[in-house]
């Protein structure tokens, strides 16, 4: 055997941010067997201190010119990079948000970190994976993770009972998911590389059998499920209310992110030829998504299941990008993933911090809440403007793209229905900063009477208080520095061969506008 060729094909230099992120779990879980409740003090900042080294290795692997790895199974491509970066960032700034509320719920700190690291992990690989088989023990490795901090908090049975939900439902949908995908291998003829199943479909003449139109749905189930899509998204409201909260922070934005990693590559690379099938599918989840997302939010009572039904809503806006597929479509879901992070990470610390000094979320006891606490205000109001899409914000920007990238591509009543279901989630988070600004002093809920003496200095804020204000910086510089931020998320979009051949003849959602389906001499070109 050629060993010097066995290593160039393995390229493990592809997955350093992987192996750094495994180095630094290890290192927490022995750190935290020898020294038990001790090593609290410095676990979770090594574990910060390791996603964030991760992100530096992700820097330097940027145009790199052999991304792929492990003989095809992995592609570090300029795309996976950024989601890979989105679920570590993601990953760090939800540890900051946990330290203080994992403390003050009495459970141990360092299983916790170990979990969300293991997360972390399968989310990163989830991003690059490029073979059927390190999709599906990546996504599990994701799910599974994400199931443990579901119910963490054993002693809360809102929390047993939104990690059982969670686990059902969830093992529904990787069970249908790997059905799908099973059945992709064997019209393929047994392959598991995603850019060679479309060539071996089309050597087969399975590409246009109704068996890749029963995959093709089952895999989108799967997805949709992953990202809170309707009408797969019943998990949603009672796990983001029953779950402790910092674990919600991160399924919002790092889950979701490794989510709409996989509908890319699994989606462009593995079902070309039923493209049209595919956009028509993914157009009415979005659409379905954003109007009931956004109208079911308004009924809310609790700030935790406003914001999922949010999220549900947010998912719909950033499918846009993925449905019109041109490259403006997916540089302007890259760059609204981007700044989402910040912005729904940061209501989700002031959630923390609210509900840890009062012990409740419900949103009419947050009245008057500006007359305790001006900052926590500022910091809410910042966040919620910026889901809603007000300027001069980063949400506002993110929104712009999304919509002009649209309208370009012809998606004119998909981009009309986003419209009005942003103008929607207006009103809801709207209601919100007015009910902690314009109440006056004899209409201060009971809770924000009893608030308690709080400190912001300088060399006294806590994790959470830093996590926040991160948050709060990022959400305002974002919307000043769109257009560089932009440019990052274009440029991972056209230094990625996968997208630009699906941009060859770019399909388009047809329940909006008609579209031709790629003939096979163009798959087959953009495949070899």
């Amino acid at each position: 055997m050629d060993f010097a060729n066995l290593a160039a094909q393995l390229n493990a230099g592809t997955i350093l941010p992987e192996g750094i992120v495994i180095i630094t779990l290890l290192t927490v879980l022995l750190g935290d067997l020898i020294a038990g409740r001790a090593a609290s003090r410095w676990t979770p900042y090594f574990a910060i201190g390791g996603l964030l080294s991760a992100i530096v290795a992700l820097y330097f692997q940027w145009n790199n010119p052999t991304p792929n790895g492990f003989l095809g199974g992995f592609n570090a491509d300029d795309l996976s990079i950024v989601f890979r970066g989105i679920v570590a960032l993601s990953a760090s700034v939800t540890l900051l948000l946990s330290v203080r509320y994992v403390e003050q719920s009495g459970t141990p700190l360092g299983e916790f970190i170990v979990i969300l690291l293991t997360a972390t992990l399968g989310g990163m690989f989830l991003s690059g994976a490029d073979e059927l088989v390190m999709v599906f023990v990546s996504l599990e490795t994701l799910s599974i993770a994400s199931y443990l901090l579901t119910g963490y908090m054993k002693r809360d049975p809102r929390s047993n009972e939104a990690a059982l939900k969670y686990l059902l439902i969830g093992a529904a949908s990787s069970a249908i998911f790997l059905y799908g995908v099973s059945l992709l291998y064997g019209l393929s003829g047994g392959e598991t590389r995603l850019s060679q199943i479309t060539t071996n479909l089309l050597a087969n003449n399975a590409n246009e059998s109704i068996g890749v139109v029963i995959a093709l749905v089952f895999v989108i189930a799967g997805i949709a499920f992953k990202i809170a899509a309707v009408p797969f998204h019943q998990w949603t409201p009672d796990v983001y209310e029953g779950s402790p909260t910092p674990v919600v922070a991160f399924l919002s934005v790092g889950s979701k992110a490794a989510g709409f990693a996989l509908a890319i590559r699994l989606l462009v690379n593995a079902f070309p030829m039923v493209s049209e099938q595919w956009h028509f599918v993914m157009t009415a989840l979005a659409l379905l998504s954003m109007v009931l997302g956004n109208v079911v939010a308004l009924a809310q009572g609790s700030m935790k299941r406003m914001l999922a039904y949010s999220s549900i809503g947010q998912a719909g806006f950033v499918m846009i990008g993925l449905i019109i597929g041109t490259d403006a479509g997916y540089a302007s879901m890259v760059f609204y993933l981007m700044v989402y992070l910040f912005m729904n990470l940061g209501g989700f610390a002031c959630v923390i911090l609210f509900t840890l000094r009062t012990g409740t979320d419900e949103i009419t006891e947050y009245s008057g809440l500006y007359q305790k606490d001006p900052l926590l205000t500022l910091c809410l109001s910042i966040c919620l403007l910026s889901l809603g899409g007000i300027p001069p914000l980063a949400g506002f920007f993110g929104k712009i793209y999304l919509f002009w990238a649209g309208w370009q591509a012809g998606a004119y009543w998909l981009v009309l229905i986003g419209l009005l279901t942003s103008v929607v989630s207006i009103y809801y988070y709207i209601r919100v900063v007015k009910m902690m600004v314009v109440k006056e002093p004899e209409e201060m809920s009971e809770a924000v009477k009893n608030y308690p003496a709080i400190s912001w200095t300088a060399f006294g804020m806590r994790p959470l208080q830093v996590g926040l204000i991160v948050c709060l910086v990022a959400t305002s510089l974002a919307g000043i520095l769109s257009n560089p931020l932009f440019n990052l998320a274009n440029n991972s979009v056209t230094g990625t061969p996968l997208l630009q051949s699906s941009v060859i003849q770019p399909a388009r959602p047809v329940m909006l506008q008609s579209s031709k389906t790629l003939d096979e001499a163009s798959v087959l070109e953009a495949h070899l």
